[in-house]
């Protein structure tokens, strides 16, 4: 990838999804540029799992997607207030299975010059949910 073709920054959409708490689980990724051109549209199948860690998996995947791609900057957006505040660490992970999955999210958004993880109404994050009810549905990922 020549450093035209490499984004500087990418706004990416994130979105777990179960069904039951714990059920079949998987997660949506939707990838654009500031200017909202389409990058890449992700997802897997989880298995069995509980829908904040499918929220997790859909974070940490992002991120790893994005390192992948040398971004700089990333603006990600999740429906999951109970992630995003997490990470900006106005929540305590209580959760025994969740505080790896938040110690490497960190990690991985400390990789970048500029990394910013915010809360969006459900209403703007339907490319992601669509992507995570793909998954389900299909019991399969694409995660290139």
């Amino acid at each position: 990838m020549t450093a035209a073709e490499r984004p500087e920054t990418l706004h990416i959409h994130i979105d777990g999804a179960s069904r039951g708490n714990p059920g079949e689980a998987a997660f949506g990724v939707h990838v654009a540029t500031p200017d909202g051109a389409e990058v890449a549209s992700l997802y897997g199948y989880l298995g069995r799992a509980t829908n904040n860690v499918a929220e997790y998996q859909a974070l940490l995947h992002a991120l790893r997607y994005a390192l992948s791609r040398s971004a700089r900057r990333v603006e990600v957006f999740s429906d999951s207030e109970l992630v995003v505040r997490q990470i900006d660490g106005r929540y305590r992970v209580k959760h025994p299975d969740m505080v790896p999955l938040r110690r490497e999210a960190v990690s991985l958004l400390a990789q970048f010059e500029r990394a910013r993880v915010s809360h969006v109404p459900r209403e703007k994050n339907r490319d992601a949910d669509r992507l995570a009810n793909q998954a389900l549905d299909e019991k399969a990922s694409k995660l290139t």
